[in-house]
């Protein structure tokens, strides 16, 4: 490591793990002098064409001027990086600070050039891309706002690294070389080309994970039991397509085979390659099974192995040297204790897990961090009356355990662009990178439905489990999470429910519900519960208790051909008479009549039903058959009643059916919340511009404070002037200590006036009384001066103030906070302490757009007493709706303000009055989301 006294400390915090556009990972680092020996073996593994690319001229070996040069850096002016994999190097990228004249230069010169050389063997990976991004990044960090690199005409993916990238160009041409010239500032074009990079690496990191092509069992015991001769099996028997291998190095010398698989006493022995390695020996044995795979070029590792981050303080560690050594040889791990992975496509077949059996393949992507609910979630599915784990049945599972490196995040990747999963359930206990998953959510809940459930709400996160501290409670992470176009729900009951829905039936235009059935009272439960959950149902239709199948489906064909109804609930109550023949012909009759309407979703709420379950799913030939050895069961469960309506290759369409009215509709509501959550991001509205915003003075005041320290609340007249630079205007107040004072301050601001305690204890507080309202003159003024003094004290501990009365209205409060794991938030609710008891708060991401602004402010509870409750006069939301954009660009654009908060902002029914104010300013967390791309740091 370099510690000569002329350069600058090693930047640790350089260093980065990446996924290449393969899937595979490689380690990015500053170079330093010890990799003299690296570079030179580097250099000659490079083919005579990419040196004269790099150096316009033959050049077959470095100088030891040359490695001098390249390994000595004084990580200012002078940097290089290397992409590493097994510790050797696979590419380098270098800069050095140039002047005007193109001399080498330092700072305040603020350009430099640029150089890249890949070895060939790595071409075509994205090796270069990704050093782009970091040496860019690193450039920024030293005050480098440009990169000049000249390219040879003929080394056309060189030139397409650099035009791909995104950022601002200029090109020219002379002497037979190519120059390039574009800024390093952070383009909407240059992060759209990162995020899809990402994207595709990222999702075929974890497609080498779920579709190997071999399988390599280590740690498969010789007798049955245990978990890897468990694993064994379960692939063995799921009959996986690919090459399965049995690992034990116990097992004696000569024996070829093991459970009828073709055994070895280590992964060395394997002739051929290994795409995924199922690691199941004790947590001491890892690491020599980690070397191994990675040294026969194993992609990637399923570690069910336990004792680690699961296991206290010594394990984490150990998990920590387990991700480190697994990347190394460029592998992505799925745990460690991981539950195991699922693929149920017929070109795979593949059950990597502790499951018994596999799932009958299907659409709907399954995520679990927990093993325990991992197993709940494939039983509740397996057992759900055919219907889910048929047609509609799993597609991929992945249970990841202590998501030590592949994370939800990563799955969120792969289901975007999977077309073979419509739907995608996520158990949660911990969310690692919630900016992250936030933007992946948008864009996946954009294309098909993503329902999440969130274990450990409140509590600490699993103890196997590195998570961000947030400073946000769960209602607010929620609501961002909503904003994202997640479906969260409460429980698992709720994610099987609303993921039967959605898999096969389509989105509701609307909350307009009808509701048939044979039975007056459950109809009349569902209306009830339709109600409550704010759906529009009409009036129940009572087909009354003799109502036949072919009852049944007039009344459905006639609700559903009504133009007035966006979805139909079908309710239905057992048959009197011979049920068998009962129950398949009110399945035929649901059926036919859904299959003539197909935009239209319709579920069935039904009791006790005992043929209904079968009934329902053997309607259609695709249905799924009975599990061997199972008994039939003795009640309906949910099940789904396919129509021909969507045809192959998707399947049948499928009518969920549920044993609970509140479960049929809860499911309906978040299907018509997403519905209309998709129609508004189609439209997602904009940031809007104001004339008389100031920026640039802003953060020339931003500057002067920050110079007096790292971290501050700022004075009454510092926060007026900020926020006034963004056309937000705040009442003065006039402190008070005594009653002549106060009389003088009234002079001043005129009269009416307001006297406030501003002590900490009764801020905000006027329920305590600690606030006179339109005191209209002295008199006034120096009776309610000594009123609250007596019931309050002195005026020291008071600290009253004055103010000039604003215009009555609806009292609100708005807030911004930038939180180290979330980012910039906005939240909205109105003030006093009915809303804080009842957590009536709203939030949004920022930047927040005019649209986003006033559903912030119809998303809360109390919002009807800004739009004219019981005849009082609206309040003006457009003013107030401005005031949240104005709060919104002013954090969006200066990172450096960590906290704003408006409290009591006044909306009359004409205008607004911002009563109080406060403002903190810091500098700026760190904007992962907008460096180079990297996996989280261990």
């Amino acid at each position: 490591m370099q510690t000569s006294p002329d350069r600058h400390e090693y930047p640790a915090h350089w260093e980065a793990d990446v996924v290449l556009r393969d899937g595979g990972t490689a380690r990015v680092r500053p170079i330093t002098v010890d990799d003299a020996e690296r570079l030179v073996s580097f250099y000659e593994q490079v083919s005579d064409e990419s040196k004269y690319y790099r150096f316009f001229a033959p050049y077959p070996r470095l100088s030891a001027k040359d490695v001098h040069r390249f390994t000595h850096h004084d990580f200012v002016d002078r940097v290089g990086l290397a992409a590493t994999v097994g510790g050797e190097f696979i590419a380098t990228v270098r800069y050095d600070r140039i002047g005007p004249d193109g001399t080498p230069a330092s700072a305040p010169a603020d350009e430099a050039e640029v150089a890249f050389l890949v070895q060939d063997a790595h071409q075509g990976r994205g090796v270069a891309s990704a050093l782009l991004e970091h040496i860019a990044a690193v450039a920024r960090e030293r005050g480098i706002r440009r990169f000049a690199a000249e390219v040879l005409p003929a080394n056309t993916k060189m030139i397409k690294v650099f035009t791909d990238a995104g950022y601002t160009q200029k090109r020219s041409f002379e002497d037979g070389v190519v120059r390039l010239e574009f800024g390093l500032e952070p383009t909407d074009r240059s992060l759209a080309v990162q995020y899809a990079r990402e994207q595709r690496a990222e999702a075929r990191s974890v497609q080498r994970l779920l579709a190997p092509g071999s399988v390599a069992v280590v740690g498969a015991g010789r007798n049955p039991g245990g978990v890897g001769r468990s694993v064994l099996g379960n692939i063995r028997d799921a009959g996986f397509t690919g090459r399965l291998h049995a690992v034990n190095k116990a097992l004696p010398e000569g024996q070829k085979e093991l459970a009828g698989v073709p055994a070895h006493r280590s992964v060395r022995g394997i002739d051929g390659p290994v795409d995924l390695a199922v690691v199941a020996v004790p947590a001491e044995q890892v690491p020599e099974v980690v070397t191994e795979c990675g040294e026969h070029g194993v992609q990637g590792l399923l570690v069910v192995s336990a004792g680690y981050a699961d296991s206290g303080p010594e394990g984490r560690e150990r998990q920590r040297a387990l991700v480190r050594h697994a990347r190394t040889y460029g592998m992505r791990i799925i745990g460690p204790n991981a539950f195991g992975l699922i693929n149920t496509s017929p070109e795979v077949r593949l059950n990597a897990s502790l499951a018994p059996e596999m799932p009958r393949p299907g659409r709907i992507g399954l995520f679990a961090q927990s093993g325990a609910i991992g197993i709940a979630l494939l039983s509740r599915l397996h057992r759900r009356g055919g219907g889910v784990t048929g047609v509609t049945g799993v597609s991929t599972f992945v249970s990841s355990g202590n998501r030590a490196d592949v994370s939800g995040n990563d799955l969120l990747q792969y289901w975007y662009e999977d077309p073979g999963t419509d739907v995608v359930l996520m158990y949660l206990e911990s969310i690692g990178n919630p900016r992250k998953f936030t933007r992946l959510a948008r864009r996946t809940a954009a294309a098909k439905p993503l329902v999440v459930v969130q274990g450990a709400r409140h509590g600490a996160a699993p103890q196997g489990h590195a998570v961000r501290a947030t400073r946000l409670p769960h209602t607010t992470v929620s609501a961002l999470l909503r904003q994202a176009g997640v479906i969260r729900v409460d429980t698992i009951t709720d994610l099987v429910d609303t993921g039967l829905l959605l898999a096969r039936q389509p989105l509701p235009a609307g909350p307009r519900v009808a509701i048939l059935g044979n039975s007056e009272s459950l109809g009349l439960l569902t209306y009830d519960a339709c109600l409550a959950e704010g759906l529009r149902p009409h009036p129940p239709l009572d087909l009354t208790t003799a109502a036949s199948a072919a009852d049944f489906h007039a009344g459905l064909s006639r609700a559903l051909a009504d133009g007035s109804c966006d979805a139909v609930v079908v309710t239905a109550i057992p048959a009197v008479g011979e049920r068998s023949v009962a129950d398949a012909a009110l399945a035929e009759a649901l059926r036919s009549a859904a299959a003539a309407a197909p935009a239209k979703p319709v579920l069935v709420v039904h009791v006790e039903l005992g043929g209904l379950a079968e009934a329902l799913s053997a309607a259609a030939s695709t249905a799924p058959q009975a599990v061997a050895d199972s008994p039939p069961p003795h009640h309906a469960t949910d099940a789904l009643l396919p129509t021909a309506a969507d045809g192959p290759p998707d399947g049948p369409r499928l009518i969920p059916a549920y044993p609970a009215a509140e479960r049929a509709v809860r499911a309906l509501a978040q299907a018509v919340t997403y519905a209309q959550w998709r129609r508004d991001a189609a439209e997602p509205g904009k940031v809007p511009e104001y004339e008389d915003i100031d920026e640039k003075g802003a953060a020339t005041a931003i500057d002067g404070l920050l110079a007096r320290g790292k971290g501050f609340t700022l004075g009454a007249d510092e926060t007026c002037d900020l926020l006034g630079h963004y056309g937000i205007h705040v009442h003065h107040t006039l402190p008070a200590p005594a009653p002549d004072a106060a009389v003088e301050a009234a002079r001043s601001v005129g009269y009416p006036v307001a006297l406030k305690a501003t002590a900490p204890h009764l801020r905000h507080r006027a329920d305590l009384g600690g606030v006179r309202l339109d005191l209209a003159d002295e008199e006034q003024l120096r009776r309610a001066y000594a009123e609250l003094t007596e019931q309050f004290g002195a005026p020291d501990g008071l600290r009253p103030v004055v103010q000039r009365m604003a215009p009555r209205g609806v009292d609100v409060v708005v807030r911004a906070v930038i939180d180290p794991a979330a980012g910039a938030v906005l939240s909205f609710g109105l003030a006093g302490a009915a809303s804080q008891l009842l957590e009536d708060t709203a939030h949004r991401l920022i930047p927040v757009t005019d649209r986003e602004a006033a559903s912030l402010v119809r998303s809360i509870r109390t919002a009807p007493l800004l739009f004219g409750w019981r005849g009082s006069a609206p309040a003006d939301t457009r003013a107030l709706e401005e005031l949240l954009l104005r709060v919104s660009r002013l954090v969006d654009d200066h990172p450096e303000v960590v906290a704003v908060t408006l409290e009591p902002v006044v909306v009359a029914s004409h205008g607004l009055s911002v009563l109080g104010a406060s403002v903190r300013l810091a500098p700026p967390p760190a904007r992962d989301d907008l460096g180079p791309r990297t996996l989280p740091a261990y």
